[in-house]
């Protein structure tokens, strides 16, 4: 019988994404909002729910949320819908980073961002879903992936 024990990984610093996880221990968990959902593909309309999720305190920071990770753009990075991913609120990101987006004030998005002459290029970790062209002024950087929480998979 699978265990039902969530999987805790936590990004770290100065590797490539897809390597960066390992796993950390399910010991001293505090509460952090789960504000809702967020697209790894096409983008959805931001609507925030109220809610909360126990994660251990070595993966909360000074402004910590989580977020449902929705579709499968993002598989390269090793985050697979379904996936609680945690957030560090900022405002701002570098090249390459992994950050939740909101597109036009309306929609939010979860992508590797560039910026690039011509505005910023939103990158799906998924050869088989295009990159989003917009100009800086269409997008604002909510925050940046710190950690993720797989649930187990009831069907295994």
């Amino acid at each position: 019988m699978p265990s039902l024990t969530p999987q805790y990984l936590f990004r770290q610093p100065n590797l490539p994404l897809a390597e960066a996880w390992a796993p950390i221990a399910a010991d001293d968990l505090v509460a952090i909002p789960l504000l809702g959902r967020v697209a790894a593909g096409m983008p959805i309309e931001a609507c925030l729910d109220a809610g909360s999720i126990e994660v251990p305190t070595r993966m909360v920071r000074r402004n910590t949320y989580a977020l449902k990770v929705c579709g499968n753009s993002m598989i390269d990075c090793n985050i697979f819908d379904g996936d609680v991913i945690i957030i560090e609120r900022r405002e701002s990101a570098e090249n390459g980073e992994t950050a939740v987006v909101m597109i036009n004030d309306q929609e939010v998005t979860l992508k590797k961002l560039y910026i690039e002459r011509s505005g910023v290029r939103l990158q799906p970790a998924n050869e088989a879903m295009p990159a989003i062209f917009l100009k800086n002024s269409d997008i604002q950087v909510l925050g940046l992936v710190m950690g993720v929480v797989r649930q187990p998979d009831l069907a295994a």
